[in-house]
C-alpha cells in the first residue's frame, strides 16, 4: 500500500511528496488538503494544512519541508535558508521581513535568516529578522531568537534567547 501511495504521490504531486522519509498516509492527506482543497496551494512542499508560509519564491528549503507541523508561520518574503535536516516544532513562527517603526507601511530590507544544517526549533519559538544559527544550534520551546548564534551545537532559549550550553 504504500508503494502505491509514494507512486500516486510522485506522479501527481511532484518530488517533494515522494520523500520517503515522512509517513505516506500524513504525505496523502496533506495532498489532500494542498491539491484538492487549495489550502496553501501556492507552497510546492508538503505544508499542514493550519501552517502558513508566504513569499515562498525567496525559502531555500533543506531535506525536510517546512511547515509540516501544526500552526507554523513562515514569513520568507526576505529570504530564509533552510540547512539540511532542520526540525521546526509546532507553532514555531520565523519571520524573516519587518516593517519601519515610524511608517507601517514601508519595510526594512535586512540579510535573509539561515538555519544551518541539523538545527532544531522547539514548539512556539520565534525567530525574528536577520539571524543567523550555526549548525546543531537546538531553541528551546517558547524562546524568542533576537540575535544570531556563532557557535556551532548549542542550546539556546530564553526570551530573548541566549547560550544555555554547549552539546
Amino acid at each position: 500500500m504504500k508503494k502505491l501511495i509514494f507512486f500516486f504521490l510522485r506522479l501527481f504531486a511532484g518530488k517533494d511528496y515522494a520523500n520517503k522519509l515522512f509517513n505516506p498516509y500524513i504525505l496523502l492527506k496533506y495532498f489532500f488538503f494542498q491539491k484538492v482543497l487549495r489550502i496553501n496551494a501556492r507552497v510546492p512542499w508538503p505544508v499542514h494544512f493550519t501552517s502558513q508560509v508566504k513569499g515562498v519564491k525567496n525559502i531555500s528549503k533543506g531535506s525536510r519541508n517546512p511547515g509540516m507541523s501544526m500552526g507554523v508561520y513562515i514569513d520568507g518574503r526576505n529570504g530564509i535558508e533552510f540547512g539540511e535536516n532542520v526540525w521546526i516544532g509546532p507553532k514555531v513562527s520565523i519571520i524573516s521581513m519587518n516593517h519601519s517603526t515610524t511608517d507601517y507601511h514601508e519595510y526594512i530590507k535586512t540579510k535573509p535568516i539561515n538555519i544551518g544544517d541539523d538545527c532544531w526549533i522547539g514548539a512556539h519559538a520565534i525567530i525574528l529578522p536577520g539571524i543567523s544559527l550555526e549548525k546543531g544550534t537546538v531553541v528551546a520551546a517558547g524562546s524568542v531568537v533576537t540575535k544570531s548564534f556563532n557557535e556551532k551545537k548549542i542550546l539556546i532559549g530564553g526570551n530573548p534567547a541566549k547560550k544555555i550550553k554547549n552539546l
